[in-house]
């Protein structure tokens, strides 16, 4: 396994909408484990292809204290969804930033798990939340999205400064 690097908003590849996947073959598995690995290392609940510049529409979740939960979605959709809840979020690929988003309060969602086989699951509270925001990922959207032009721009130049002076 491997750590992948992380995409960092206002990388224009995040907003890049990701493909299908074909076939869950060994390279989609191996692609699966990096991406659990590195979303532990970072550390996150939650980590879509697309920030580790994979155009594949695949996310891993874990909200588990413990970090034994993974759960893996390949081809995520939402089939169903109801109520409206607003919480803090914050996203690994903008770091240190935080804000509130409005989110369905409970969704099923549909997709294949890591041997290719469908399942569906029924999801409320963090773990709706989290599904969500990295589905909004595979669809080339982060959450600052829904913030104000002028949060948005706030966040853009932080961030901006932020990796001229990592660089």
């Amino acid at each position: 396994m491997a750590i992948l690097d992380i995409l960092i908003y206002p990388d224009p590849r995040l907003h890049e909408v990701a493909a299908p996947v074909d076939t869950v073959d060994d390279n989609i598995r191996k692609l699966v484990d990096d991406m659990a690995e590195t979303m532990y290392a970072a550390p996150g609940i939650g980590l879509a292809a697309a920030q580790v510049n994979e155009r594949k529409r695949i996310i891993v979740v874990d909200i588990s204290e413990s970090k034994d939960s993974l759960k893996i979605f390949i081809n995520p959709q939402i089939i169903s969804a109801e109520g409206s809840e607003e919480s803090e979020e914050g996203c690994l690929s903008v770091p240190d930033i935080y804000a509130p988003v409005s989110r369905a309060e409970k969704i099923r969602v549909r997709a294949l798990d890591r041997n290719g086989d469908s399942f569906e699951l029924d999801a409320d509270g963090l773990l709706a939340v989290c599904i969500q925001h990295e589905i909004d990922h595979l669809d080339g959207k982060v959450f600052v999205d829904y913030l104000s032009r002028l949060k948005q721009d706030r966040i853009r130049k932080k961030l901006s400064k932020f990796q001229r002076q990592s660089a």
